[in-house]
């Protein structure tokens, strides 16, 4: 056999090769699909529990979820809004539709995510008609990445029930620290706005001094992750200012949503 000949049958076998190795590939992908699709409902689900300061392991996450009522927000408006189905509504995705979102200014984009969807998914923890706890969607720039989160506040629409990121790509072992639970657990109890109304979350690196008036506004910051703890301080001040739930939060607390 002439080098040439074997050189082809080679070339050959390794397309072959690569094509089957290819189809093999697409359909496991194609097949796996509906699985990697549930798997992230409920990892998303976890999150939301785990924030709301309900234990998931051992449990059936579903059924604890149940508890939740799931609604739309109008952020412009900070009313609920019925036009749209929250099951199977995707905000991120109408964070880049121009139809349902707009644009921020450079003053308004504190959160630096360039565009903000109009519509937002809450989940709403009640008893006997009252609301226990309020699940909010945020997200922002930290250092290296977006942070996607979700902030659990008290019926009070003020007070942090607590707080977890779901998905960022900040430094372990520093940005990556907003992960800690010991950390997480510093927001309990802190309130969301001052006596104007304002949004005042912040994150320092001085100890913090309970006779202070504004400790109640102040958490540790991350320790050498000052550009994530910027993003993190940011995020949640903008996502609780009006040009996000504060209208909604205002609302709710004056009963008139």
């Amino acid at each position: 056999m002439s080098s040439k000949e074997s050189t082809k049958k080679t070339i050959t076998v390794a397309l072959l090769l690569c094509l089957v190795c290819s189809v093999i590939v697409s359909g496991a992908a194609v097949l796996l699909r509906p699985d990697q699709i549930a798997n992230k409902a409920l990892d998303k689900k976890s999150n939301i529990l785990l924030a709301a300061g309900i234990e998931t392991e051992g449990q059936d996450v579903n059924e604890l979820f149940s508890q939740f009522t799931v609604k739309i927000v109008d952020l412009d408006q900070g009313v609920y809004d019925t036009s749209l189905d929250p099951n199977s509504f995707d905000q991120r995705k109408s964070a880049k539709d121009p139809k349902l979102s707009e644009e921020l200014s450079d003053d308004e984009d504190l959160a630096n995510i360039n565009r903000r969807e109009r519509y937002a998914t809450i989940y709403l923890l009640e008893k006997e008609g009252e609301i226990e706890k309020i699940i909010l969607p945020v997200h922002g720039y930290g250092l290296w990445s977006t942070l996607y989160g979700f902030l659990a506040l008290e019926g009070d629409a003020n007070t942090v029930a607590g707080m977890g990121f779901y998905e960022h790509a900040e430094t372990p072992g520093l940005g990556g620290e907003v992960d800690n639970p010991r950390w997480k657990s510093s927001w309990i109890g802190k309130q969301i706005y001052n006596e104007e109304g304002k949004s005042s979350i912040k994150l320092v690196k001085t100890p913090i001094v309970e006779s202070d008036p504004m400790s109640v506004h102040k958490i540790d910051s991350l320790s050498g992750a000052t550009l994530t703890a910027v993003g993190v301080e940011n995020l949640f001040n903008f996502w609780l200012g009006e040009k996000g739930f504060g209208p909604f939060l205002a609302n709710l607390r004056e009963g008139g949503v």
